[in-house]
């Protein structure tokens, strides 16, 4: 790719930061990982959706006419004997994102079919019941940085749903880096192809805005699709209550959450972890994000790293300046991008271990943060914010620096 190309491929896939291949040797048999187990109350179980929505067209260059997504169900569970683990991912989006044209490899510089993506097992059980509470369950929606699968952050989602969330993760087909379909399907992303075949300033405004849109109307049809689902005759007929609805996501994820609650009252508040839409090669960047001019009344939080904060980051400090509601700005010490904040947490460091590869190719990646810590403190965060305004439980976790977090900065 030209210099440009390669700038605009890393600032929304990889948040501006390139990845160099690994070149050290490796066991040509496959490392197996592990990811941490969640932390709440409730054992985890976990469902596949395939959703077709015929009303809206494929905005994408490849693929049926209509628009069809996968998302997955987490929530907590009333009993999971007899209900399998489920896997990180699936057999064919597994062998797809850790090959060499897959997000494994092309991002993090993993050797091509070193680990066996598909042999990690999360704690969500496949199928098993939801349980019943007093009240139905708060929902919140999960959208991945793009050219990522939606199961890219599985330790913190998995989580909330042990603390008694419902979270839906979406997979943007053709934005995600592979979707696999029940059919067996596996449809590749199609962003580093068309960001080869950008030229001109143009051509990336035009890219740019068919990933938000469709990110956009994603969210909306997830949402139609959820309510249904609850007044249906389903397994989780009655057990969500929409009316505490929040919504996160990573990089393009992230700005899709803040951008989706200022255009959809049915989302009730939001993070956005380390996404920001400054890029030089779009000429109206303000376009993709209109919610920094319109600002917000709802409740956000920021989740960034050293350079990213309302202070030194265009958009966000206009957002800031333009909200009314209660926010946040907040980043892990050591955090070194975007990457510091999902599963390559926990994971990376695990792979460098088996693969021989050394401290720097993990340092790189996920920056100077301890990966228990980080992920510890990650998840705390997280749900403190969606327990404080979907729940109504303030643990005066966000109030400012604390002894309970000694490595989280709060920018004033």
């Amino acid at each position: 790719m030209t210099n440009r190309r390669t700038f605009l491929a890393a600032s929304l896939l990889v948040g501006g930061v390139a990845i160099a291949p690994a070149t050290a040797a490796y066991a040509t048999s496959q490392g197996r990982l592990t990811l941490p187990p969640p932390t709440g109350e409730y054992p985890v179980g976990t469902v596949d959706l395939h959703l077709i929505d015929r009303s809206r067209p494929n905005p994408w260059p490849a693929g049926p006419p209509y628009r069809e997504l996968m998302v997955s169900l987490w929530y907590p569970a009333a009993r999971t004997t007899h209900f399998p683990r489920t896997p990180h991912m699936l057999p064919g989006a597994a062998a797809h994102f850790g090959s060499a044209a897959g997000a494994g490899s092309t991002l993090y510089g993993i050797p091509a079919g070193a680990i066996d993506f598909a042999a990690t097992r999360t704690s969500g059980h496949r199928g098993a019941p939801i349980a019943r509470h007093r009240r139905p369950f708060p929902v919140v929606l999960y959208s991945p940085g793009a050219g990522d699968p939606r199961t890219w952050e599985t330790t913190v989602v998995q989580d909330l749903a042990s603390r008694g969330y419902v979270v839906v993760t979406i997979d943007h087909t053709y934005d995600a880096s592979e979707v696999q379909f029940p059919d067996g399907r596996v449809v590749e992303g199609l962003l580093n192809q068309l960001f080869e075949e950008a030229q001109q300033p143009e051509d990336f405004q035009r890219l740019a805005s068919t990933i938000f849109d469709a990110r956009l109307a994603d969210t909306r049809f997830v949402l139609d699709r959820l309510a249904a689902l609850n007044r249906g005759s389903s397994a989780f007929s009655g057990a969500l209550d929409l009316s505490r609805t929040g919504m996160f996501g990573v990089s393009a994820g992230g700005l899709t959450a803040l951008r989706a609650m200022g255009e959809d009252s049915r989302i009730r508040a939001a993070i956005d972890i380390g996404g920001s839409i400054e890029s030089p090669l779009i000429p109206d960047v303000l376009a993709l994000w209109p919610v920094a001019r319109h600002g917000l009344a709802q409740p956000f939080m920021f989740m960034g790293y050293p350079g990213t904060d309302h202070h030194q980051t265009p958009s966000w400090q206009l957002l800031w300046q333009n909200s009314t509601g209660w926010r946040v700005d907040l980043q892990l010490k050591g955090a070194s991008g975007e990457d510091s904040y999902k599963d390559a947490v926990p994971l990376i460091p695990q792979i460098a271990r088996q693969l021989g590869l050394p401290d720097s190719f993990v340092t790189r990646i996920i920056g100077s943060i301890d990966p228990a810590r980080a992920v510890d403190t990650e998840r705390k965060l997280v749900a403190a914010f969606f327990d404080k305004w979907l729940r109504g439980r303030d643990g005066h976790e966000l109030d400012g620096p604390s002894p309970r977090f000694p490595d989280v900065t709060f920018v004033s």
